[in-house]
């Protein structure tokens, strides 16, 4: 069994370092804060934390570890005169007008990890009673090592990997990633860049990723209105582009009852389908997500399962028939 991942971990290292800066995750309204900086308290003071196993049943497979938390700065006047004119009927403005964020991400994958922290601020003005005018902002650095002990080849001359045989590659870089939307409570459009000077801002350590680093440039938008007093439908999308992976377009929609309970389905171009449940208890949330690849992605064939489970730390008040998921 290790063989057959060593070897597949072979055939897959080029592509897998040219991907590890893109963060690909199956529910996407977890972690809009940390594809885009202006996001962060967009739903108040939240807590997160996400688990992911990629290619079920394969020793030393992808995992993936996020935890995060977001701490809204205003005082209770300020919050409630900044979004008590946004009420709407579809769903509920919790957002801040100031607010911290720190993510920590953590990827393993056979020889190779990666430990990324960000540390972002996110900042509102209303344009209109409705509006919201967001911009942020993150510095995030982040530590890559590669173990070239643990890597097997078939061909042990193969020159795209002499640099990294036989020893422990060690990197680490600091950049900033920029953002700015326009929110409703029923709805968010932002654009962000991350990694905007390439790694050139902080970087130390072996060259091995050097090459690979690339300015990257996400859109989101997500939507959610109600059907019925029972029934709420959310949709949520996010596209990725950097000059080397070129573009990746994910969707979600979920139907969700009573402000309790959801299901819902989802795609991300070229490499996987995913089905998602979640139930919220009050502040809590858990969520569930099953992620079956396609096309490229089928090399190995193996499902992905997530885990995400939030805390609120805003009081969620229901108004009306008016939604409280994203």
């Amino acid at each position: 069994m290790k063989r057959v991942l060593l070897l597949a971990c072979t055939i897959l290292l080029v592509w897998d370092a040219q991907a590890q800066n893109r963060k690909q995750v199956a529910d996407l309204s977890q972690y809009k804060h940390y594809y885009n900086p202006s996001l962060t308290g967009f739903e108040g003071s939240v807590i997160r934390t996400l688990y992911r196993s990629q290619w079920t049943g394969f020793e030393d497979a992808p995992t993936t570890i996020v935890a995060s938390a977001e701490l809204g700065l205003d005082s209770e006047r300020i919050a409630t005169r900044f979004n008590g004119r946004g009420r709407n009927r579809g769903g509920v403005d919790l957002s801040s007008r100031h607010a911290l964020g720190i993510t920590a991400f953590h990827d393993k994958f056979g020889p190779s990890k990666e430990t990324q922290f960000a540390l972002s601020y996110g900042s509102g003005i209303r344009l209109s009673e409705q509006l919201t005018l967001r911009w942020g902002a993150a510095l995030a650095y982040t530590f890559n090592s590669f173990d070239g002990n643990k890597l097997t080849l078939d061909q042990e001359n193969d020159p795209r990997f002499q640099g990294i045989l036989g020893q422990n590659n060690r990197s680490s870089r600091g950049d900033i990633n920029l953002g700015v939307s326009l929110t409703n409570a029923n709805y968010y459009l932002g654009y962000a860049m991350q990694d905007v000077t390439e790694g050139k801002l902080i970087s130390a350590g072996d060259e091995f990723l050097s090459d690979l680093y690339a300015r990257k440039h996400m859109v989101q938008a997500g939507y959610r209105t109600n059907l019925s007093e029972q029934w709420g439908l959310v949709t949520n999308g996010l596209y990725q582009y950097d000059v080397m992976q070129k573009s990746t377009v994910g969707g979600q929609v979920k139907a969700v009852y009573q402000n309790t309970v959801w299901a819902g389905g989802g795609y991300r171009s070229n490499q996987a389908y995913n089905l998602t449940a979640g139930v919220r208890l009050n502040e809590l949330r858990i969520a569930y997500a099953y992620e079956s690849p396609v096309q490229q992605a089928q090399y190995i064939g193996r499902s992905t399962n997530e885990i995400a489970i939030s805390y609120s730390l805003t009081s969620l008040k229901q108004r009306g028939y008016q939604l409280l998921i994203w």
